[in-house]
């Protein structure tokens, strides 16, 4: 059977989030032949303490990893990071609005909505609220992706935690994956640090285990509609 192209969104609060969550996904789609495009809300300022060295070296990580994937192309929104909270949702949504209706994705991906850092949070509503069918009809599927250091580590009393619908097997794209996220040399450190390759590595193997194959990735379905 024909793969019938899609074209895919991946939104990301930070860089690196769209690696821990779906890295292997991802690549897959582009190896699908999928046309998959990247959402990256914030950046580093130099009015939050980011030295003008840090600032560019995050610049060049971003267009090396796009490269690396092979992006259609890469949105960058520039709210600040870690701020998210701080600015008017209805700036948010009609950033990502934007992109939605510039690129008619298909499939989004957007990261857990109870995850600890609130930027995920913000993104996650943002996100959502561009997936109405009779706003944004191209959108057919709308996933959550879990992100290590963050999914795993909130602590919510009243939220019932991740727990995945959907896998996707990822064993030929894992080394890549990994690979890509060694570009994010300060973001990754040394097990166990929740955000090592040992780590990555586990989680692969956790969900592969729960799908029947070597390495997977995991998501929550929330949204699936068949034309």
């Amino acid at each position: 059977m024909n793969h019938a192209k899609k074209v895919v969104l991946c939104a990301a609060p930070h860089a690196d989030d769209e690696s821990l969550g779906c890295g292997g996904t991802l690549l897959r789609h582009v190896a699908e032949g999928d046309e998959v495009h990247w959402l990256l809300f914030t950046e580093m300022q130099e009015r939050q303490g980011f030295h003008p060295d840090r600032i560019a070296s995050r610049a060049d990580e971003v267009r090396r990893v796009a490269a690396a994937y092979g992006f259609a192309a890469t949105h960058l929104l520039g709210f600040p990071t870690m701020e998210l909270d701080t600015v008017a949702q209805s700036a948010l949504v009609g950033a990502v609005s934007k992109v939605v209706t510039q690129v008619q994705p298909n499939i989004l991906y957007l990261p857990y909505r109870y995850d600890a850092h609130s930027d995920h949070a913000c993104v996650f509503d943002a996100v959502a609220a561009c997936s109405k069918s009779f706003r944004y009809p191209s959108v057919e599927r709308v996933l959550a992706y879990e992100t290590l250091s963050e999914t795993e580590f909130g602590l919510r009393p009243d939220e019932s935690g991740f727990k995945p619908n959907h896998f996707v097997n990822i064993q030929p794209w894992l080394e890549a994956k990994l690979s890509i996220l060694r570009i994010y040399s300060s973001e990754m450190g040394a097990f166990p640090f929740p955000r090592s390759e040992e780590c990555v590595l586990a989680q692969g193997c956790l969900r592969g285990s729960q799908a029947g194959v070597e390495a997977a990735e995991a998501f929550m379905l929330l949204k699936d509609i068949r034309p």
